[in-house]
């Protein structure tokens, strides 16, 4: 292995802190992640790494290696950009990470055109509606909804998703359309389990007041794409975001309800591991996806 691959593989095992995680970000195995290190403190002449049952964490000299180390090899990252670039396109791996329905529905069919449009660049997108740790998983950009943690990733602010009240006219044909937040109580609805309160709904009226609504129902899920189906089938009231239900609403599988009230909507934005020094593969992608996302992009086919 050359000093840069070594270099590459040092900086991953002092980010995750462990020989497999980082051989696993990089796709390759443990004893050749462990061989890369022993081989740089060997020409070296000096210990890297503490090695312990639960870890590995940075020597002195170790924490000093590595700085250099993300330095050389975001310097030897830039030059290959710029030289692909001078050929008119990207190249090497973007590294994606996205929730379920969002990737699947929005960032597939966007990720494709982007690689029709780059096709030196190679794409590993993965889906995973829990927060990934970026710098173990080796992501390079993260498409996020919702408020953002304070931390010391980068984020670049994309646009809004917003959300809508939606049932199948059989449902409403039976139970009555709601007109107010308290008609809710009367309803039976079908509660997405991971955001927007959960089983409290929140609501704005057109004087601007906000209200929190408790509702009820027979099926819970953490899955939009089960809420959607249950609501498709006249099973009761769902919230959903816009872009999930745009297909269902165009074709009158389910109509909108209570549209002169507001539901939250959530920011979208794209993460990355550190605001410093980001390689240009990901703020050109950024800055790509923020066009494709601009305005009313949820009412748009992808």
């Amino acid at each position: 292995m050359d000093s840069l691959a070594g270099m590459q593989v040092f900086i991953r095992v002092v980010e995750t802190g462990s020989f497999s995680r980082a051989a696993a970000a990089l796709g390759t195995t443990q004893p050749t992640a462990t061989k890369a290190v022993a081989a740089a403190e060997k020409r070296l002449g000096a210990r890297l790494l503490h090695r312990t049952t639960r870890g590995v964490a940075p020597t002195e000299v170790g924490s000093l290696y590595y700085e250099r180390c993300k330095l050389i090899v975001r310097e030897v990252e830039a030059a290959e950009n710029l030289a692909t670039l001078r050929q008119g396109g990207l190249g090497g791996t973007l590294r994606i990470s996205t929730s379920v329905a969002f990737g699947r529905r929005i960032m597939v069919p966007l990720v494709l055109r982007y690689m029709r449009e780059h096709p030196h660049l190679a794409v590993d997108l993965s889906f995973d509606d829990r927060y990934v740790n970026l710098v173990e998983q080796g992501v390079d950009v993260a498409l996020r909804m919702g408020r953002l943690a304070d931390s010391s990733l980068g984020a670049r602010y994309l646009g809004t998703n917003p959300w809508v009240m939606a049932a199948a006219e059989s449902y409403l044909a039976g139970k009555g359309r709601p007109k107010r937040p308290r008609d809710l109580a009367r309803h039976t609805c079908l509660i997405y389990s991971s955001v927007q309160g959960d089983d409290r709904w929140m609501l704005t009226g057109a004087d601007g007041k906000e209200q929190a609504v408790p509702v009820r129902g027979p099926l819970r899920s953490n899955n939009l794409s089960a809420i959607l189906a249950a609501a498709r089938a006249g099973m009761g009231l769902a919230i959903l975001p816009r872009y999930v239900a745009r297909e269902s609403l165009a074709e009158g599988a389910v109509q909108e309800v209570m549209a002169d009230h507001r539901l939250p909507a959530q920011d979208l934005h794209a993460v990355f591991p550190s605001p410093k020094l980001v390689p240009h593969k990901v703020t050109h992608f950024i800055d790509w996806a923020k066009r494709q996302l601009h305005g009313d992009w949820w009412s748009r086919a992808p």
